[in-house]
This record gives C-alpha cells, structure tokens and sequence, in this order.
C-alpha cells in the first residue's frame, strides 16, 4: 500500500507505544497512529546534547525509530520489527527544542515494508529516516 494514510486509529500502535519504556523514558509522545502512519513529539532534553551542544544524533534517529515502528505495526498485522534503517541529519536541534517525526508507509510487499520518516522543527527537516520492516511469522 502506498499514498494516503488510511483512516483509523491503530490501536495496535498505541498498545506498543504505551508499554515502550524507552521511548516514554525520552519524553516521547504518541500524537497520532493509523495503519502506515504515525507521528511521534519529543523535546530534546539536557541529557540529549552531544559536545557540540546540539543534540545528539542517536536520540534523533530514536525518535524517527519509534515513529516508523508505531507506522509499521498495524491492527490485526501481527509483530513488525525494524529489518534495517538509515538516517540523514540534514539540520542541528538544540535544547529545548521540540522535534516532531512524522511516519508514512513507502510500500509494504508481503512481509516486508518500506517507511519514510521525517523528523522536524517548527517545520524545517532535522533529518530524513528511511526505514525497513520485516513481519515476523506467526509462533502461535
């Protein structure tokens, strides 16, 4: 499926979103999540600035990370993981900052998928995500 998101919440995302301890811990908010598509707010705290009081590229990616992952998993989808993902920094955050990553599905094609995850401030692009999925067989 590529275009639009569909319409919808995705409840199966937000059950994810609520037991993700990590992604809570960093101060993350789930704002929306459809099927293929999510976004996800942090504000980059003092614990997230590198030596060059900007923040760090790590907690950046996580962010676009979380996002892609509550865009992939979908209702009645069974388990997605990430299978690979790349990242471009393109500007500086600093502290303070809030970053807002916007999640939308590429292509999925049977098991695996493909998401564009942009991460922003006050709309000007932070970094580009671009990130693999894999849903894992069912074990039931």
């Amino acid at each position: 499926m590529s275009g639009p998101a569909p319409e919808g919440r995705n409840e199966t995302a937000w059950r994810m979103f609520e037991a993700d301890r990590a992604s809570k811990n960093l101060g993350m908010r789930l704002v929306e999540a459809r099927d293929g598509f999510a976004v996800v707010e942090m504000t980059v705290g003092p614990l997230m600035v590198n030596g060059h009081n900007i923040a760090h590229g790590g907690f950046v990616f996580t962010l676009a990370d979380t996002a892609f992952a509550c865009a992939c998993n979908r209702d009645g989808g069974g388990v997605t993981v990430a299978s690979g993902a790349d990242v471009t920094f393109v500007a500086p955050a600093k502290e303070g900052e809030m970053l807002v990553a916007t999640a939308v599905e590429r292509v999925v094609h049977g098991r695996s998928g493909v998401y564009d995850v942009t991460v922003r401030r006050d709309g000007e692009v932070v970094a580009e995500f671009r990130g693999r999925s894999r849903t894992l067989p069912d074990r039931t």
